[in-house]
């Protein structure tokens, strides 16, 4: 099984009774092959307060039997001929006029000190009102 997901594992809780045996706290994100965000927790036994136990607190969602995904619904509607979803070529044309001239323009690199501000043109060009505020320096 292929399973993309994200777990943070907290550190062990302490505990102030004897004998329990906690586990580390975590949330976990999974993004594939379903969609869930869980929550992994220690719990006091039920109706006993000297036994512990693990849980994990999910929630999930499943996409509906007629729920397409984001590339079945582009696909299907190319090959069906709707073109809802699909921008026109003289918008498309549009916008590469606007940004193909900035996308060409080679930015200069600007070399400086390493664990500085950056290069002394920035001071030029973007500083703010005022100057730079240091957050190192202490007034």
């Amino acid at each position: 099984m292929t399973c993309t997901e994200v777990i943070v594992r907290l550190r062990q809780p302490p505990t102030m009774y004897q004998g329990f045996n906690l586990e580390p706290n975590y949330i976990r994100f999974r993004i594939s092959p379903d969609i869930a965000i869980a929550f992994g927790a220690n719990i006091m036994g039920p109706g006993d307060e000297t036994d512990s136990a693990s849980v994990e607190i999910v929630a999930s969602r499943h996409p509906g039997a007629d729920e397409r995904d984001a590339y079945e619904r582009v696909l299907g509607d190319a090959m069906a001929g709707d073109a809802t979803l699909f921008a026109r070529e003289d918008s498309v044309e549009e916008a590469w006029r606007i940004v193909d001239p900035v996308l060409k323009d080679a930015t200069p690199v600007g070399e400086y000190e390493p664990n500085s501000w950056g290069p002394s043109e920035v001071e030029q060009r973007v500083s703010p009102a005022g100057g730079w505020q240091n957050p190192l320096v202490t007034g």
